[in-house]
C-alpha cells in the first residue's frame, strides 16, 4: 500500500497541482470565449428578448464595414508608434539602472511609478498636456514660435498624443525586465570587454543584447498582444467618446468593439468584432514569434 501510494503521490500530485489553474482558465477564459463565438453568430440586441441564429452575417457585415478597417489600421498605427520607442526606451533606461548607482531601489521604484498609476488618472493628466489652447506641450511649441496643434483633431497627432500616454506608463516596467535579464549576465564579460577597450554601448550591443534576447522577444509579443487591445487611453483621450474622434482618427479596435456592445447595444456585431480582434492579436504574436526566433537562430 505504501508503494502505491508513493507512486499515486510521484505521479498523481503534479497534476493536482496545475489543476487548479486549468478550472480557473475554463470558468474564466476558454467558457466566455467560446460563448462569444456563439453569440457572433445570432443577432443578439440587449433591447431585445428574442435572439436569431443568424449564421455569419455578423462577420460579414464587419469585414465589409470601412470602420472596422479604419480602426486596425489606427491599432496598428498606435502600436507602432508606441512600442517600438517603449521598448528602445526601456532597454536604455535598463542598462542605466544596471550601472553602480546610489540608492538603486530608489530609481528601480521609481521608474515602476507610472505603471502602478491609474490609467484614468494618466488619461486625465496627458489630455490636459495636449490640450489645444493651455496645454503644456502647446505653450512649450509656442516658446519656439510654432503654432497651437490641436492634438485630438488630427490623425497623426491624435496617435502620437497616445502613443506618449503608453510610452510613459509602460517603459518603466519593461525596463524592470530587462533589468532583471541583465542581473544575469556574468560580470566577467563586461570586464574582459572593458580591458578590451570596448565603450559602453558596444557593451550593451556586443554583450546585453544578445545575453537578453530572450527576454527581448517576451517584451515584443507581450506588448503586441497590449497594443492590439489599448482602450483605456483612446477612450478617455476623446472624452469618453466611443467614436475617436470626430472622423474616427484615433478609434482602435477595442474602441470600435466598445462603441458596438455598449452604445449600440449590438452584441452579436460585438461579438464577431471581439473574435475579429482575437483573430488579428493572434496572427500578430505568431508573426512576432517567427521572425523574432529567426533572428534569435541567427
Amino acid at each position: 500500500m505504501r508503494s502505491f501510494l508513493y507512486r499515486l503521490d510521484v505521479k498523481g500530485s503534479p497534476y493536482l497541482y496545475v489543476v487548479p489553474f486549468f478550472l480557473i482558465f475554463a470558468s474564466f477564459g476558454l467558457f466566455p470565449l467560446a460563448y462569444t463565438g456563439w453569440v457572433s453568430l445570432h443577432e443578439w440586441n440587449l433591447l431585445e428578448d428574442d435572439h436569431p441564429w443568424i449564421g455569419l452575417a455578423n462577420y460579414t457585415t464587419l469585414f465589409t464595414d470601412s470602420s472596422f478597417w479604419n480602426a486596425l489600421r489606427n491599432t496598428a498605427q498606435i502600436w507602432v508608434l508606441s512600442t517600438v520607442p517603449q521598448l528602445v526606451a526601456a532597454l536604455f533606461l535598463a542598462n542605466t539602472l544596471n550601472q553602480r548607482l546610489r540608492a538603486p531601489t530608489f530609481w528601480r521604484l521609481t521608474a515602476l511609478l507610472p505603471n502602478i498609476t491609474s490609467v484614468a488618472a494618466v488619461a486625465l493628466i496627458f489630455s490636459q498636456v495636449f490640450g489645444k489652447e493651455y496645454g503644456l506641450v502647446n505653450w512649450v511649441l509656442g516658446l519656439f514660435g510654432a503654432g497651437h496643434i490641436d492634438w485630438q483633431a488630427g490623425t497623426a497627432s491624435s496617435q502620437v498624443a497616445i502613443s506618449v500616454m503608453i510610452i510613459w506608463r509602460w517603459t518603466g516596467y519593461n525596463a524592470l525586465i530587462y533589468l532583471a535579464a541583465m542581473q544575469a549576465v556574468p560580470r566577467d564579460l563586461y570586464q574582459a570587454a572593458e580591458l578590451d577597450g570596448a565603450s559602453g554601448f558596444q557593451q550593451l550591443t556586443r554583450i546585453t543584447l544578445p545575453a537578453i534576447r530572450p527576454t527581448v522577444i517576451f517584451t515584443v509579443i507581450v506588448s503586441t498582444i497590449g497594443g492590439m487591445q489599448v482602450l483605456a487611453e483612446p477612450l478617455l483621450f476623446g472624452g469618453s467618446s466611443t467614436t475617436g474622434g470626430s472622423d474616427r482618427q484615433f478609434q482602435t479596435l477595442g474602441l470600435y468593439l466598445y462603441e458596438a456592445g455598449f452604445t449600440r447595444f449590438d452584441f452579436g456585431y460585438a461579438a464577431a468584432a471581439a473574435w475579429a480582434m482575437f483573430g488579428v492579436i493572434v496572427l500578430a504574436a505568431i508573426a512576432n514569434y517567427f521572425l523574432t526566433s529567426r533572428l534569435r537562430r541567427s
